[in-house]
């Protein structure tokens, strides 16, 4: 299968199953979805994810996190897009939801939260934004 933007199609995955209240998602592995699902477990939006080999294909599971029956994603938007790529600098960066929200943010030196790149002074790639 041919995918033209594999983190927007994590993310749609991921808001698929919430809706549906599914406790685990299945999606194609690559070292860009797992560096974004690392920057999601670390802020606390999922619960966990791993590596599942099926075969001919490695594919990552991914535990969703629930809190009293609503799911700890609020909202996650895909911000860079295939025909619109967003870069911003460091002091260009702006707050998700008054801070109560992230961005991840693909830089020179891996990708990253908002608050990371900040302390790094490093900007780059806006890839999604979630609250």
């Amino acid at each position: 299968m041919n995918l033209n933007d594999p983190v927007g199609d994590l993310i749609t995955r991921i808001r698929n199953a919430q809706m549906r209240g599914r406790s685990k998602l299945l999606s194609p592995a690559s070292t860009l979805r797992a560096r974004v699902l690392q920057v999601l477990k670390d802020e606390g939006y999922i619960r966990d994810f791993r590596v599942v080999d099926n075969g001919a294909h490695k594919e990552l599971e991914v535990e969703l996190k629930y809190f009293e029956g609503s799911p700890a994603i609020h909202q996650i938007q895909r911000v860079s897009k295939p025909g619109r790529r967003v870069y911003s600098s460091i002091k260009d960066l702006r707050l998700v939801r008054n801070g109560l929200g992230i961005s991840i943010i693909s830089t020179p030196k891996g990708v990253m939260s908002d608050a990371a790149a900040r302390d790094a002074n490093v900007g780059g790639e806006v890839l999604c934004e979630v609250y």
